[in-house]
């Protein structure tokens, strides 16, 4: 990626103690213009980091709670614009500013809110507008703390071996924000910023205090998931206001909406369940599925269900089918790798008629 660098300031936070409410301050060390830039050590230092923050892969919405990176939105109240957002408005002058001091000036702004931040520890703080040629003609704004990284020797001489122990920064541990977001390359998306920080600090969720972030899937999914099952007691006691049975029907929904491990509850038939799990799909293809039947881990995709998985019930007892081409079992041998499968139907008599114990869990993972 072409990269030239406008300006790029460099910060160094401070922190004395271990905890949040230590004594903490910073100090800016050296703004470079282009031409001072393209001739420093943190050129190579950096290049590679800005294009691997521009092309790092982020999902709008996350399959897991906490993703290391993730998409902000500036918040706005109904009827106001963007500019109306303080932190759109910070990025903006950054943007914007027409000269080194101005520049200087709002990026040390920009820090100071940051130290304000909960969590805060003591690194290198650097504040980029650079250019990337490649697609357009206007700025993005990168800003990137690195963490201190201890104990860091430099050698000396045979004699001596170490001059010094001193602290250094790593590319390991860089947390960064691009502005604007780049969804697709070529398309810029200014209400939004790419956020990516492995930690669990949250330090720019504090930072950013007028960001939103898109909820995780499975949260999405659960959402619209339970709109389906209140259409579906909608339906069900169309005109039916007064009544026991709705009442305890609709507390049994509750709480198994509100349950962190669910049983099976057997309230739907297989096409009120083919038909919600459709709709899902249609918006999240990849929409992962795990359940447990006893000991028994079974991962896959919700699209998988009815088409390579399926469920049952034989003798008392649940059944899973798991149908597909070919085995591929895991390094290591088994007997079971030598099986001549008999036929499903000489197999159902025995299903029921066995205790079955387990003192593991196994897993089975069905992949496309």
């Amino acid at each position: 990626m072409d990269f030239m660098m406008e300006y790029l300031s460099f910060f160094v936070i401070v922190t004395e103690g271990e905890d949040s409410s230590s004594s903490k301050r910073f100090k800016h060390y050296q703004t470079m213009e282009e031409e001072d830039y393209e001739g420093s050590e943190i050129k190579r230092f950096l290049d590679g980091e800005f294009a691997r923050i521009v092309k790092r892969k982020v999902e709008r919405n996350p399959n897991s709670e906490n993703p290391p990176t993730k998409i902000g939105r500036f918040m706005i109240e109904p009827g106001y614009e963007l500019n109306s957002n303080p932190n759109y408005n910070l990025f903006q002058r950054l943007r914007d500013a027409e000269n080194k001091e101005r520049y200087i000036g709002i990026a040390d702004e920009l820090v100071q809110i940051y130290m304000d931040a909960s969590a805060v520890r003591g690194g290198a703080f650097i504040i980029a507008r650079t250019k990337l040629n490649t697609y357009f003609d206007e700025p993005f704004l990168f800003l990137l703390k690195c963490d201190f990284e201890p104990n860091i020797a430099r050698i000396s001489d045979e004699r001596n071996l170490i001059s010094q122990v001193e602290m250094a920064i790593s590319a390991r541990s860089i947390k960064s924000i691009q502005y604007p977001h780049m969804p697709e390359a070529g398309m810029l998306e200014y209400w939004e910023l790419k956020i990516h920080q492995a930690s669990h600090a949250r330090y720019f969720e504090d930072f950013l205090k007028f960001v939103s972030y898109e909820k995780p899937l499975p949260e999405v999914m659960s959402d619209q998931l339970l709109g389906m099952v209140q259409q579906y007691m909608d339906d069900k006691w169309d005109g039916v206001t007064e009544s026991t049975e709705r009442h305890e029907e609709a507390n049994a929904i509750e709480v198994w909406a509100h349950s962190e491990k669910r049983d099976i509850h057997e309230y739907w038939s297989l096409d009120q369940v083919a038909s919600a799990s459709a709709a899902l799909v249609d918006q999240k293809p990849d929409l992962p599925f795990t359940f447990k039947l006893d000991s028994v881990m079974v991962k896959g995709l919700l699209a998988e269900f009815g088409t390579k998985l399926h469920f049952a019930k034989h003798n008392g007892r649940y059944v899973v089918v798991i149908e597909g081409d070919s085995f591929l079992f895991d390094k290591g041998k088994s007997p079971i790798e030598l099986l001549q499968p008999p036929d499903l139907m000489e197999l159902l008599p025995e299903i029921g008629t066995h205790q079955h114990q387990s003192d593991g869990t196994a897993n089975l993972r069905i992949d496309d």
